[in-house]
This record gives structure tokens, sequence and C-alpha cells, in this order.
């Protein structure tokens, strides 16, 4: 079993009350040390250190900080997939894509750490995530790609890709998290400011779904 199966086999057992919300500080204090650390430089000590537990009570829930990184990342994607998840072919297309919009521009407010962690793994070739990323999230992407072709195929969108739609959606959305320093730097602020959020969540909005919806 691979560090992808053991994060999705401690997710899905049943856990006490107790446990999971001990999984959960374990780990919010990893995220913060695989943050400043990298996955070479941070180690059990310090996620243990920092969560208030001893090593070998730490260890008892994760077995490996392998086990630990993969489920920081794969806690931050099944967060990121859940609004795309939740969109609905039966809804209206413009409802439907503006919610999920708005979603992914409230987890680049709130969780900006984990975009930020998720994308070193990325740019490094995705070592730990590759098999999911090949997986659960090629076929939910290909599950919602048909809901806006068969939108488009009803009149209700202009003809676009809709994976390169998809595409597009991350990367203006994750931007405000993934370049928070650049964006505090032109701005002075960041999304937690209410206005710099309406401001960027309005202008996004606006912008893609001018370029899909008819006789905009």
């Amino acid at each position: 079993m691979d560090a992808i199966e053991v994060a999705r086999a401690r997710g899905s057992r049943k856990r006490t009350r107790i446990q999971a919300e001990n999984e959960e500080k374990i780990l919010d204090a990893a995220l913060e040390v695989f943050s400043r650390f990298g996955f070479r430089g941070a180690t059990v000590d310090q996620i243990a250190e920092k969560v208030g537990m001893s090593k070998p009570n730490l260890l008892y829930y994760f077995r490996r900080k392998q086990d630990i990184y993969t489920a920081v990342l794969t806690r931050t994607l099944d967060m990121w997939l859940a609004p795309l998840g939740d969109m609905s072919e039966d809804g209206d297309p413009e409802t439907e894509l503006v919610g999920y919009i708005r979603q992914k521009l409230e987890q680049s407010r709130d969780k900006p750490q984990e975009s930020r962690l998720f994308i070193g793994e990325i740019l490094q070739g995705a070592p730990h995530l590759d098999k999911v990323l090949k997986t659960e999230l090629k076929d939910i992407v290909t599950e919602k790609a048909a809901v806006i072709r068969r939108w488009i195929a009803d009149g209700k969108l202009i003809p676009v890709d809709p994976v390169h739609l998809i595409f597009m959606i991350w990367a203006t959305t994750q931007h405000y998290a993934d370049f928070d320093t650049q964006v505090r730097a032109v701005l002075g602020k960041g999304m937690n400011n209410p206005a710099t959020f309406r401001a960027a969540s309005d202008t996004v909005v606006n912008v893609l779904m001018r370029g899909i919806l008819p006789g905009r």
C-alpha cells in the first residue's frame, strides 16, 4: 500500500472523535512545518513538537514522514475538488460556474499555505501525487468537462474547450494564493482585505463569464 492509499484508508476507516481531531491537528502542524522547511528539510520530530505530541504518539497515527506529507497534500486536493464535484448539470450554467469561481477564490484567500505547498509538489513533478492526479483528478475533470459540453450543446455557453476552461479557472483563482506576495507588493494588501477580495472576485467572474455566455 503506497502513501496515497494509506492516506485514503485512514480517511475512510472508523475513528473516534478524539482520533479524528488529533489527525487534523497533526496535519495542521505538518502543513506549517512542510511549508517552512519543505519535504526533505522537515522532520517528524519538528511536527511532533509543533503539535505538542510525543514522536511515538504521532507515529501511532502516521507511520512515516511521507505518509504525513501525502495526507496533507491529499487533504488539500480533496478541498479543491469538492466545489468542482458539486457543480450540477441540472443547475443554471452561469450560477454553477460563478459559484465555483467564487469558492475557488475563497479557498485562495482562506488556505494560501495549502495552495503554495501543493504547487511546490506540482513543480517538482508531483512525485508523491502522480497517481492520484492521473486517476481521481483526471476523472472529475473529465466528468465536469462532459457537463460543460452538454451546456454548450444546449446553447447555454459558447463553444470553448471545457478542460482548458477549468484550467483557466484554476490558474486565475489560485494566482491569489500562490502569488500572494506579488499581489501585496502591488496593492499593498491581500485577499483578506474585504475590498480587495470583492474587486478580485467580481473582476475574475465578469471577465470569465463574459467570455463564455452567449450574448455577452
